[in-house]
């Protein structure tokens, strides 16, 4: 029960006797009216007493992305999903029913804590691309965020074949003879503002042969870039390096040029040039939307050459003076008029008016293989060692070293 003594309408009445002049309060009186006043001021806020409010728990720089509901009746849940970036480990992957406020998160199977994530809105690039040089299928999924956000990339891998038992917790219907690619390419383009992007043969088909999948075509070419090696898959709308940290995509419209050099016998490089502002590319810098920056892979394999050039003609990528037009159709790349400059070029190509810098450059190196080959064959060293009187000079020497 309260004092009736601490009061607000009692305190008030006292307070204005003790102000009134004459006073008619006593410094008793004075002194109990303080002690009144000080006890109603810290039941009312007792921060101000001396008492603290009780500690905001710290929050996880996750906390933009947690206000969305993601319990496993709003989300798809993927059990057993092994990510490589930005963390190497198994996880859970959920993903988010809701496009608009939801997200992408990797959470602890244990504890069922988000370990990181990804804003459904804040996803700048999707793509999925074969694991290399692997027995049985796998899928990278490589998630590109949106620069000046501060999202990493996450990059997660499923496997090939039919999903089994309960590894998929959703709401989506798929059969019993659909993939784990096919069932979580469709729940994430649900929800994606740009549909997942995917290598296919017709836009590059490599023809190295594989070791691991014989009879099977590759859509990757191996390269260095630096020290590092990794691949190089060629999509319908840009180039993505992977699967070293970080990976690099560059889409057309961030695409200057592409040149090649070092052409020999067995390799070639790929010199790329782009502006710096393309999504995730090592060194960018977004202040700068004029500067370029050239990057080369190296030590590619010459029988990707003349695919890697089909595909470059194609796509109008060695062409700087059309770099401009690409930049216009960012948001169409696939559309048919940038299928029509691709069939003029190939048509170009085809009839002869047009050498592929590539094929002038494959051409240049074999006709000085072929003129130093002659040279070898035409070599006569009996009748040179004759004519100079080398021979017996050699057998001479020799001969002297043993004196």
């Amino acid at each position: 029960m309260s004092n009736p003594s601490t009061h607000p309408k009692s305190l008030l009445s006292r307070i204005d006797l003790a102000t009134s002049k004459p006073p008619v309060s006593t410094n008793v009186q004075l002194k109990k009216l303080l002690q009144d006043v000080r006890l109603f001021i810290s039941a009312s806020t007792p921060q101000l007493h001396g008492q603290q409010p009780p500690p905001q728990s710290k929050k996880r720089k996750l906390d933009d992305v947690n206000h969305a509901s993601n319990t496993p009746d709003q989300a798809d849940i993927i059990t057993d999903v092994s990510f490589s970036i930005p963390q190497r480990k198994k996880l859970k992957l959920s993903l988010s029913r809701n496009p608009d406020q939801g997200s992408i998160k990797a959470c602890n199977p244990s504890t069922n804590e988000t370990e990181f994530a990804i804003p459904w809105t804040s996803i700048e690039y999707c793509l999925c691309v074969p694991v290399p040089e692997k027995a049985q299928p796998q899928w990278n999924f490589c998630i590109f965020p949106t620069e000046g956000e501060g999202h990493e990339q996450i990059l997660f891998t499923i496997p090939g074949g039919n999903v089994k038992g309960d590894a998929i917790h959703t709401d989506t219907q798929f059969g019993p003879e659909e993939s784990y690619k096919d069932v979580v390419m469709r729940m994430m383009n649900q929800k994606l503002n740009r549909k997942i992007s995917e290598p296919n043969e017709k836009e590059f088909a490599s023809q190295v042969a594989q070791a691991y999948r014989k009879g099977e075509k590759a859509v990757h070419a191996k390269a260095f870039r630096g020290s590092k090696d990794g691949y190089l898959f060629l999509l319908p709308d840009g180039i993505v390096w992977g699967f070293k940290k970080p990976l690099a995509f560059f889409p057309f419209h961030a695409i200057t040029s592409i040149s090649y050099t070092s052409v020999l016998q067995r390799t070639f490089n790929l010199n790329l040039t782009t502006t710096t502002t393309i999504n995730s590319a090592p060194n960018s810098n977004p202040n700068s939307e004029n500067a370029t920056t050239e990057i080369e892979f190296s030590m590619i394999d010459q029988a990707d050459f003349a695919g890697i050039d089909a595909y470059i003609r194609r796509h109008g990528l060695h062409d700087a003076s059309m770099a401009e037009q690409r930049r216009a159709k960012k948001l169409n790349v696939n559309g048919a008029n940038n299928k029509k400059g691709g069939e003029g070029d190939d048509d170009a190509a085809e009839n002869g008016d047009g050498e592929g810098e590539l094929q002038k450059a494959a051409r240049e190196a074999e006709e000085m293989e072929d003129a130093e080959e002659e040279e070898d064959e035409n070599f006569d060293p009996g009748s040179e060692g004759e004519s100079e009187g080398s021979g017996s000079s050699d057998s001479e020497e020799e001969g002297e070293g043993g004196d």
